[in-house]
């Protein structure tokens, strides 16, 4: 039994925790199939190196990302290009060819219909003027920002044409000079004259809007019937309405702009013996009958002020009797009648100061004792 070769027990399998079997042994069929695939692997990766050595030259070394560099060398340029990649990879940062300018990441979403007129901006491009607006260089898709404006300069022209430009576009307005209109010789019957002093130098934008062909002297020489009123002075001296005064069929205007203020509605100007004919044989009749409306309306209008002065007089009245009240019963009287002196005996007798005269005419007397004010109408 000595002779024989000792041998070493089969180990025998532990349990590492309870109710847990061991891991099984490989069969002698998986561990060749195991080393199969090994080689089939090693075969392709000397497949791959010798590929990539035909590409770059030296020899290359395979790395844990799969990809096949040699030992200390970058990756090439092409390698991580743009333009390599595939045209199945959703890539934001991919250019379309196609597109000359190329495009943002965003352009080809497409807004849902409810936010069709949402405009992007990009606010690390914006200037933020403190004021709550957007610029024209900020909002690029506002078209009122970038609608040409007639009293700015445009930009392809030079300060001498644009004042060139100025100064027709106000002749153009006055028709004066080159756009004056042409007298001709041979229709004399055709030429207008000036209505007063018959006259071929008339101002012809008057005559334009007002219809009215009279000459500059004639204007400063006849002012009675030639000078302007505002709207103000038609309609509180002729006693004409606004809907007759913005009627250009029934009263023709001329516009200016405003004197008090230049973001004010532009003034309406009368012509002064247009108004007066209206007014006297259209609406009123004559001068008289103006007159006598005109003198109508201010009776009407002092009576109400009466009216209102004699009402608000008797709400001072009932005040005052009631603070009498008041402050007998709280000095412990019984009461007593308007204007008895309160906390003595008697009667008080008011002895009244120098008459004052107030605003609108108005004199105010004020008793010296007991400080009550009464005002002085004169009639």
């Amino acid at each position: 039994m000595a002779s024989e070769r000792p041998s070493t027990p089969p180990p025998q399998p532990t349990v590492t925790s309870t109710g847990v079997l061991p891991r099984p042994s490989l069969t002698p069929e998986q561990v060749k199939q195991i080393e199969i695939n090994r080689l089939k692997a090693k075969a392709l990766r000397d497949q791959r190196e010798a590929e990539s050595r035909k590409q770059n030259g030296p020899p290359s070394v395979g790395r844990s990302d799969g990809s096949s560099l040699a030992a200390g060398q970058k990756r090439p340029h092409a390698a991580i290009s743009a333009s390599n990649v595939p045209s199945t990879l959703r890539d934001g940062r991919n250019k379309d060819p196609a597109k000359p300018n190329g495009f943002r990441p965003l352009d080809e979403i497409q807004p849902a219909r409810n936010f069709t007129k949402y405009v992007e901006y990009d606010f690390s491009k914006m200037t933020d003027t403190k004021g709550g607006f957007l610029t024209a260089e900020d909002d690029p898709h506002n078209k009122a920002l970038h609608a040409p404006s007639a009293e700015e300069k445009p930009a392809h022209m030079t300060l001498k044409e644009w004042e060139r430009h100025q100064l027709l576009r106000s002749l153009r307005n006055r028709r004066e000079g080159p756009f004056e209109p042409g007298l001709s010789v041979l229709k004399k019957e055709e030429n207008k004259t000036c209505r007063e002093c018959e006259s071929l130098e008339i101002d012809w934008k008057w005559e334009e809007i007002f219809s009215c062909a009279v000459c500059n002297t004639c204007k400063e020489k006849f002012p009675e019937k030639y000078s302007l009123l505002t709207k103000t002075e038609a309609r509180e001296d002729y006693l004409l309405t606004d809907p007759e005064l913005k009627d250009e069929e029934l009263l023709p205007h001329l516009e200016r702009p405003n004197p008090h203020k230049s973001t004010w509605n532009n003034m309406m100007l009368f012509l002064r013996y247009q108004v007066e004919e209206y007014a006297f044989s259209k609406k009123w009749g004559s001068a008289e009958a103006l007159d006598k409306e005109f003198n109508r309306r201010e009776q009407d209008k002092k009576r109400r002020k009466e009216v209102k002065f004699n009402s608000k007089l008797q709400e001072l009245k009932k005040k005052t009797r009631v603070d009498a009240y008041r402050r007998s019963r709280k000095a412990g009287g019984g009461g007593g009648a308007f204007g008895d002196e309160i906390g003595r005996s008697g009667k008080h007798v008011h002895t009244w100061g120098r008459t004052v005269e107030h605003d609108g005419g108005v004199g105010v007397k004020t008793c010296v004792e007991c400080g009550m004010e009464v005002e002085e109408l004169e009639f």
